[in-house]
This record gives structure tokens, sequence and C-alpha cells, in this order.
């Protein structure tokens, strides 16, 4: 008779979550297709004993972008995972990637699904990130762009180097919040304020930032 391989963890769904949580399996025994043991959710903490079938193995179309190219690939997934929008994982290349949209299997778009629900995921390059950076000198402000590795930190009241010119950081808006003071991970950031600290040429030369999100810049000295 064929063992058949504990996982260390499943996606099932919690009596009290009323949702499918990752669980720890405490103790089981594998059967045909099945476990039957007790299981710890990992939000919620509940313990409880069931029998959950064994995840299968599936094949999910990747639809990655770079630039303006555009390459379909797969990915294999266990079909009880979960996937949201900003995930990152690995493809089998080893690049990594960040989910922008996921499609089910029926065509809806959706922001989270359970991978035998998922017809088709759309990925990006997330080995370097183009982090947007609005530039203020005072009278107008300038948009640019200033490559980072995900896990990259911007704190505020740091400076930023460009081949022409500095910029002192003044704010940082992430997914979540605007902040005034500390730091964030460039894979949480949406956009980067500064001011220009030391210019060395003609900031007219750029292109003028028409798309930054109403932020307002309290100062409208020049910061030297």
């Amino acid at each position: 008779m064929t063992n058949v391989e504990m996982p260390e963890y499943l996606y099932i769904e919690c009596p009290d979550c009323r949702d499918i949580t990752e669980h720890d399996i405490l103790k089981g025994r594998a059967g045909k297709g099945n476990i039957t043991g007790t299981f710890r959710c990992g939000e919620c903490g509940r313990v409880f004993s069931d029998t959950v079938r064994m995840p299968e193995t599936l094949k999910v179309k990747v639809l990655f972008s770079d630039g303006d190219i555009t390459e379909t690939t797969e990915t294999e997934l266990e079909s009880n995972e979960i996937l949201a929008v900003g995930d990152e994982f690995d493809l089998d290349d080893g690049r990594s990637v960040c989910i922008t949209h996921i499609e089910s299997r029926d065509g809806r778009r959706g922001k989270k699904f359970q991978a035998d629900k998922i017809g088709a995921l759309w990925v990006k390059q997330f080995d370097t990130l183009h982090v947007k950076v609005s530039v203020n000198d005072g009278q107008k402000t300038y948009s640019v762009r200033t490559d980072a590795d995900p896990d990259d930190e911007f704190t505020i009241g740091s400076v930023l180097s460009f081949e022409n010119f500095d910029t002192l950081i003044h704010a940082i808006k992430t997914r979540d919040r605007l902040l005034k003071n500390g730091s964030a991970e460039a894979r949480d950031i949406v956009r980067i304020y500064g001011k220009i600290r030391k210019k060395r040429y003609e900031v007219l030369d750029l292109d003028e930032d028409t798309d930054h999100d109403g932020f307002v810049f309290e100062d409208g000295g020049q910061d030297s």
C-alpha cells in the first residue's frame, strides 16, 4: 500500500470564521483522497476534528506582463489555496511576480478566489519595482520614477538621489494611508512626495505631474 504524504497545513473552512483559512494539522490519518484529523485555524485558533478532502494539484494559466509585452505561461497550485490581488509568488523559472487581476473559470473578475475556481491570473514582474515620485520645486510638481526591490524601505526625511538632482521625501502614500513620518516598503507604496533639495539642472525638462492624487505640498518654498 502506498503511503500518502501528510501536508503540514490545509486551507479549509473554519466553523467560527465562516471562511476558508489556513489550518495546522495537529494530528491526522490520510485516507483515499481525504484526511481525518484534528485541525487548528490559523486565524481564530479554533480547534476541531473533521474529515476533509486532500487538495489536488492544478495547472493555472498565467498572463505575465512586462511593459508592452504579455507572455502566457502557467503555474501549479493546490486546489484549496486562496489567492488574492497583491499576492506575490515565484514562477517556475524563478521570476518573482505579483498578482494584478484574477479571473474565475466562469469569466468573473474578483480580488480573491480559491485556486480551483480560478481560470487565469494576470501578473507583473515584482523583483524590480518602478516607484512613482512626485517632485515639487515650489511652483510646479513633476513626475519621476525610482527603481527599487520590493522590500526596500523609503523613509520620511531621507534624500532620494537622481542623476541631475536630489529630492527630500516629505510624505509617502501607501495602499492604506498617507505617511508624514516613519517608513514604508516599496511593495506597499503608491507614490512618494518630495521637494527639490539640490537642483543641478532646470526641472522644467521633466514631465509635469498632473496625477499626484490631490496631495498638497505644505511649504511653497524650495528646500536647500
